[in-house]
């Protein structure tokens, strides 16, 4: 959008990097943009206390990828430059899924291996160095504001820290506070019904560990290793940058503990069933303390459902669908659904909410799907199992099975798991014949270059490019 046709004021409540990027895209459509975060933002590439998940391992998927590289111009050089790996998803890492290696091949799907606080780091110098952007610290919002019909949303209410609450008027107000957000609280107190909710608690835990890396003391930039129901635990190692690596095992299940003291985490790893990550880490030097993490529950809020929604007010990211992390999506989504957001701007503002909530949970459907369906593939977590569930779990451990052999068919399990393709694609006729072909070996197929990011949009497929 041209900046001629900038107008009007934005406030973003949350400077996280769901709220970072939607302020990305609002500073075209806006002449003023206005970030308030409750916490104290430093300027270093170091985690921060609101974001507990960031001294976990992070990776960006290919779909989240392609996505900051068109939102910021040289991303992909500046990443590099930071430190971060450039990655081949397929080519670059290890995947080992129920217990079964996925076979390494060239896949044209980029990732990049960057810890969580370098990319939120990086996104905040982006978009704090734009014109018309203001970033204040230390102001936690309180409230809404609203007219005296309280069919819209004029503002917030904002408490600085040491300060009095003031309000800030704006013509739209973007809700990215997080997985603890008050949005359903604030909407209730303007009369409007709170919007159903989807949950999933997998019971997860999380310890982390850093340890040195030296160049070319591996093969893969990464190795995730996932938990499945014949086997709780699982473990993740990421390169980052400072010649650092970043290992978490993971546990799936109640009353599930991990040890954190450096023998014990590393004699645990090799415990695995496979102990490739364990002959990285042995003897290798760590760094700084342990980091746990216990999962909260993951919410899925379905705001287009409802009837009544008040202009001038939206929520993104986690205040809209917070997902297990061990899927690694969240980043991702949060891109995608910023962009989602120009595109729903570009058609105007009146009616803003209801098409981008009508937008996003077009998007937010197979991610969703994935980390649900995932997750009630374990016997203790609590949830519908419907046939369909029952029948997709199966046909995805013979996916897993013949993706060990046969790198097409781990391709399009990448696809689908990148949130580049559709899910449905890895029901394509030539795919399900691989999949049923089981281990025998199959010729690769050239990948046709970097992908496109895929979403849904009005019930067919829209490229973003």
């Amino acid at each position: 959008m041209a900046s001629r046709d900038r107008s009007g004021h934005a406030v973003v409540l949350g400077a996280s990097i769901s709220g970072l990027l939607a302020t990305r895209v609002l500073s075209d459509a806006f002449a003023k943009v206005t970030v308030v975060d409750r916490d104290e933002l430093p300027e270093a590439a170091v985690p921060r206390r609101c974001v507990p998940q960031g001294e976990h391992g992070h990776g960006l998927l290919a779909a989240g990828h392609a996505a900051l590289t068109e939102l910021f111009d040289g991303f992909s050089a500046d990443a590099a430059g930071l430190g971060g790996v450039a990655v081949d998803i397929q080519r670059d890492i290890l995947w080992i899924s129920d217990g079964r290696p996925l076979r390494n091949a060239e896949s044209g799907l980029r990732g990049l291996c960057l810890s969580r606080p370098a990319i939120e780091g990086y996104v905040r110098a982006r978009v704090a160095a734009l014109p018309n952007v203001e970033i204040r610290a230390q102001h936690e919002a309180v409230g809404l504001l609203s007219t005296p019909d309280q069919a819209r949303v004029t503002g917030a209410e904002v408490l600085p820290k040491g300060g009095a609450v003031h309000r800030i008027d704006a013509d739209l107000v973007v809700d990215a506070t997080g997985r603890g957000n008050r949005g359903p609280a604030w909407l209730t107190m303007l009369g409007y019904d709170p919007a159903p909710e989807e949950t999933i608690d997998a019971n997860m835990v999380y310890v982390t560990r850093e340890f040195r890396r030296t160049t070319g003391d591996a093969p893969h930039a990464a190795i995730v290793q996932s938990p499945w129901p014949g086997q709780p635990y699982g473990v993740v190692a990421i390169d980052v940058e400072g010649d650092r690596r970043q290992v978490t095992l993971l546990g799936c299940g109640p009353g599930i503990t991990l040890p954190s003291e450096v023998d014990e985490f590393v004699a645990f790893a090799g415990r695995l069933p496979d102990r490739r990550v364990h002959d990285l880490i042995s003897g290798a030097e760590p760094l700084g303390p342990p980091h746990r993490m216990r999962l909260p529950v993951s919410v899925r809020r379905r705001y287009e459902r409802l009837t009544r929604l008040p202009e001038g007010f939206v929520s993104v990211g986690d205040a809209v669908c917070s997902f297990n992390p061990a899927y690694g999506q969240g980043m991702t989504v949060a891109a995608a659904e910023a962009l989602a957001l120009r595109d729903c701007l570009a058609r105007g503002r009146q009616g803003l909410p209801r098409r981008f909530y009508a937008r996003t949970a077009r998007l937010l459907q197979a991610p969703w799907e994935i980390a649900v369906g995932g997750d009630l593939r374990f016997a203790h977590v609590d949830g519908v199992r419907t046939r369909k569930t029952k029948l997709i779990n199966a046909y995805i451990g013979r996916v897993y099975r013949a993706a060990e052999h046969d790198p097409v068919v781990g391709r399009a399990f990448l696809r689908v798991a990148n949130l580049v393709a559709a899910p449905p694609t890895l029901f394509a006729p030539a795919i399900v014949a691989r999949v049923l072909r089981g281990r025998r070996p199959a010729p690769m197929v050239p990948a046709a270059g970097v992908d496109a990011v895929v979403l849904p949009h009005r019930g067919e497929s829209k490229v973003l490019r």
